[in-house]
């Protein structure tokens, strides 16, 4: 048995899009055999890894592209410090070819700038689509959407950004 401490957490981005009546954008995960999930239907925020040679904003910005092929959204703020969160043990040796123990988080706000028609969820090259549905929601949702393991997290960002919340509404 692997002892997940010896192991990194792995250097991640998320972004809370909110659109002018202050909601958030999920999508929901496609079903993928060895997802980071685990098996089951989860929304989520778009999120991902940072590349080498890429800044947290860089690669939110980019995340936030390949998942959901949004360019305008105005980027507002970000969490003080990265967010750590645990794979369960069924996980740890599974997730991301067994490398990282869970992940570490910079989460970023936007403002949603475009139109619901500009929201398209299909592959990227050299990227599989991600989320195979979405939808808005209100933010006090999110945390009871996601995979159990990653709901602190969740709070943790809606509570950074809950006076940004307001002030995104229209």
């Amino acid at each position: 048995m692997m002892d997940p401490t010896s192991l990194p957490y792995r250097p991640c981005v998320g972004v809370m899009l909110l659109n002018a009546q202050g909601l958030a954008f999920v999508g929901r995960r496609t079903e993928r055999k060895g997802a980071s999930e685990g098996e089951g239907q989860w929304w989520q925020m778009p999120q991902g890894g940072v590349d080498p040679g890429e800044t947290a904003e860089e690669a939110a910005r980019r995340e936030l592209w390949e998942e959901t092929g949004v360019r305008r959204a105005a980027f507002i703020a970000q969490t003080e410090d990265w967010l750590l969160y645990d794979l369960p043990p069924e996980l740890v040796g599974v997730a991301w070819q067994g490398r990282f123990r869970g992940q570490k988080q910079m989460w970023f706000a936007a403002r949603f700038e475009g139109t619901e028609s500009e929201v398209d969820l299909r592959p990227r090259p050299d990227h599989k689509a991600e989320f195979d549905a979405w939808r808005w929601v209100p933010v006090t949702e999110l945390a009871d959407l996601v995979v159990p393991f990653k709901r602190d997290v969740y709070a943790a960002v809606v509570a950074a950004f809950a006076p940004l919340i307001e002030k995104s509404r229209a």
